[in-house]
């Protein structure tokens, strides 16, 4: 159990050191709301901040945020170690989320918002603009979704 840990905490500090190393190399490269235009009308780097959640929800509402992310990387970590013995998957959604929801708070214990900066526009629609902690933590989400919707993982539908 102890190498799983070990393992558990590993991932999660990935996840971290690459939402935190990009979000630094955009801050460190593009002034706030400068744009760098990466495959023409599809995508680009847009350094903005921002001080409510995904898609600016909640805007302003930080010490909201101080006070629910910790309670949901408790209630998912206890949820990883209660499931310690399921699938892959089913750790791995645990972990993603873990892994987004702290590098998002560090941003916003550190700077007071969350620095986003990739922005994807589909056939006309200009995406919210996100950043790889969000990414980790709709992928997690998502995949959450998908185990507990056709209950993968827990004995029932294994694949």
């Amino acid at each position: 159990m102890r190498k799983k840990i070990l393992l558990y905490v590993f991932v999660i500090a990935i996840l971290i050191f690459f939402d935190q190393a990009s979000k630094a190399l955009i801050v460190s490269n593009l002034d706030l709301r400068e744009k760098l235009e990466i495959i023409p009308a599809f995508f680009t780097l847009t350094y903005v901040r921002n001080t409510g959640m995904g898609f600016s929800l909640l805007e302003g509402a930080l010490n909201l945020f101080f006070l629910i992310t910790p309670i949901a990387i408790l209630v998912l970590s206890y949820l990883l170690y209660k499931d310690r013995n399921a699938k892959w998957y089913v750790q791995s959604s645990y972990l993603l989320m873990i892994g987004g929801a702290f590098g998002n708070f560090i941003d916003r214990l550190r700077l007071g918002y969350v620095v986003d900066f990739l922005s994807f526009n589909f056939f006309g629609y200009h995406f919210p603009i996100f950043n790889l902690a969000d990414s980790f933590l709709t992928v997690g989400v998502f995949l959450f979704l998908i185990v507990y919707l056709f209950d993968l993982g827990h004995g029932k539908k294994n694949i």
